[in-house]
């Protein structure tokens, strides 16, 4: 019942040592860059200077994050996200099960790491590069999703439906993130998700 009202709350193990230093560094990475890009801008921001102030190496930063853009988009939810698609109860709509994890996870995002998510949206919306390759990482989200969602149906991932249905869910929610950004962060993000999946339910109502 407790999985039904906290949808990103996980049950399982701790972290062990090993994983726990991968998160610690990943961490690090993340926030020595967005502190250089608050600072300097994105351009302007290598992947020597964000080793430097994360204290690892380059090759590091790349064995963690494949490139720049990567380190922007990338955060510790997805698994998570699948995860909590999994414990929602098998008869409630799809569309009602992904409302209310995605809903908790942005309001998450806007609790524990409010200047990272302010700065993200903003360079989703500002640099083609991170729009393009937003595009891409959504893409894949939605193949996570795919997984939990076919086997709640009993259908294949891979079925037409089933990976229509994921995608529109994961476009509908980057169209928020971005409208939300271009209008300088002003409105309810939650409230902006919840529009958005309305509309997929209803139609834009035109």
């Amino acid at each position: 019942m407790a999985a039904a009202h906290t949808p990103l709350e996980e049950r399982r193990p701790p972290l062990g040592l090993r994983e726990r230093k991968k998160l610690k560094t990943r961490t690090a990475i993340r926030r020595a860059m967005y502190r250089l890009i608050a600072e300097q801008g994105y351009e302007a921001t290598t992947i020597e200077q964000i080793a430097a102030a994360a204290e690892v190496s380059p090759s590091t930063v790349f064995r963690y994050f494949p490139s720049k853009e990567d380190i922007v988009l990338a955060d510790e939810y997805d698994e998570a996200i699948e995860r909590a698609l999994r414990t929602r109860p098998v008869d409630e709509p799809p569309l009602d099960s992904l409302r209310a994890i995605l809903t908790a996870a942005v309001s998450r995002m806007l609790e524990n790491e409010p200047q990272e998510m302010h700065l993200r949206t903003k360079l989703m919306a500002e640099v083609p590069a991170l729009r393009a390759r937003m595009t891409e990482t959504m893409a894949e989200t939605s193949q996570s999703l795919a997984r939990p969602l076919a086997d709640r149906a009993g259908r294949d991932p891979d079925d037409l439906e089933v990976r229509v249905f994921a995608a529109s869910v994961m476009g509908a929610l980057r169209e928020a993130l971005l409208y939300w950004a271009e209008r300088d962060q002003q409105d309810d993000l939650v409230a902006l998700v919840n529009r958005t999946l309305d509309t997929l339910k209803g139609g834009p109502g035109l």
